[in-house]
């Protein structure tokens, strides 16, 4: 696993209840501590048990996040729970696994709040995928749960085909057939109680063929980007988001975090333009910095396409930081033009 020196990788298991995430996370902890490395977990339970955190066999620091989903009536409570776990056990990595009701691209959102105070590396989504339930719910089509599962789905830039042993070889050539349409940005990993070849799963990707297997589709359908966010019904739980198929660019992963630290000021009306030209394929940033033209830090935060700046002061050590969020969108042309709008030192 490459780590960036100084960084905490943070990787996000997304799924449906009952798919396999915390077998998953089984296999992970695992496979992290016989590599001589200390992983920390985060679990996030709708109720007021961990009943998932009871099944985690290995001796590893966890933080539980109960009565509530990440990704919007506790997802304030993350940052705190996520900064305490990294600065209390010193990590080598973290796994937080989400409940199954939540909407992963308000987890990713919810995440990056860590990003601004705390050196970390967001990896891209692992999504574990009921094969059986999928099946059944294609055959119907229709309800809040098949929606939900199809946003999970078309965020995950690994998706696990688990549970294959439950439907026939015919029924899953066509489950392999509709992730690769809801997703082909996705590698998809069939699987049996989440047993799949970790070091692949865990990967560093560099390039765009890099993330497809053999048998995944590598065409694009280009679809508007326009997330949204929906309240609860009744007492089902669901979020809702556009589809999110884009643009490709040649060194990316598929629904992906770039977080820039500076190393130092930058002038205000250059970021300001920056920020304005932005593509579409970024929809969400937020960050802490020092323009050169004023004594002042600020916070700006990004989203649908306007941004907004707050004068703040704040409090202990955090650095100058920027944080973006979205799809298939070119890292190293973004990080080109941040680094150079830094105010080099004379």
């Amino acid at each position: 696993m490459e780590v960036e020196h100084g960084t905490t990788p943070i990787y996000i298991l997304s799924g449906f209840l009952g798919s396999g995430k915390t077998t998953l996370l089984q296999h992970l902890l695992s496979y992290w501590k016989d590599l001589g490395l200390r992983p920390a977990v985060i679990m996030n339970e709708l109720g007021e048990i961990n009943l998932d955190g009871q099944l985690i066999r290995e001796e590893v620091p966890m933080a539980e996040m109960l009565g509530g989903c990440i990704c919007c009536t506790i997802r304030g409570d993350l940052s705190v729970q996520l900064y305490e776990l990294v600065k209390q056990e010193r990590p080598d990595v973290v796994v937080i696994e989400a409940t199954g009701a939540a909407n992963p691209m308000e987890i990713f959102d919810a995440v990056t709040e860590s990003s601004l105070y705390m050196k970390l590396d967001i990896r891209p989504m692992i999504t574990v995928v009921d094969a059986a339930h999928l099946a059944e719910l294609y055959a119907s089509q229709q309800g809040k749960t098949y929606r939900l599962m199809l946003e999970q789905i078309r965020c995950g830039s690994d998706l696990i085909l688990n549970k294959i042993d439950r439907i026939s070889p015919e029924t899953q050539q066509e489950m392999k057939e509709l992730l690769g349409k809801l997703n082909p940005y996705a590698r998809v990993i069939p699987a049996v109680k989440c047993e799949v070849d970790l070091p692949y799963l865990l990967e560093k990707r560099q390039h765009q063929e890099d993330q497809f297997p053999p048998e995944s589709p590598k065409h694009v359908h280009e679809q508007k980007l326009d997330p949204v966010h929906e309240h609860h019904e009744e007492a089902e739980h669901y979020h809702a988001t556009d589809s999110l198929a884009t643009h490709s660019h040649a060194s990316h992963d598929h629904v992906t975090v770039y977080t820039h630290y500076f190393s130092g000021p930058v002038n205000s009306v250059v970021f300001e333009q920056f920020i304005k030209d932005l593509p579409r394929e970024i929809y969400r940033g937020k960050g802490i910095l020092r323009f050169s033209d004023t004594s002042s830090r600020f916070l700006f935060q990004y989203a649908y396409r306007e941004a907004d700046y707050l004068k703040i002061t704040p409090q202990g050590d955090v650095p100058d930081v920027a944080v973006f969020i979205g799809e298939h969108f070119d890292q190293t042309a973004l990080a080109g033009r941040l680094k150079d709008m830094e105010e080099k030192p004379e």
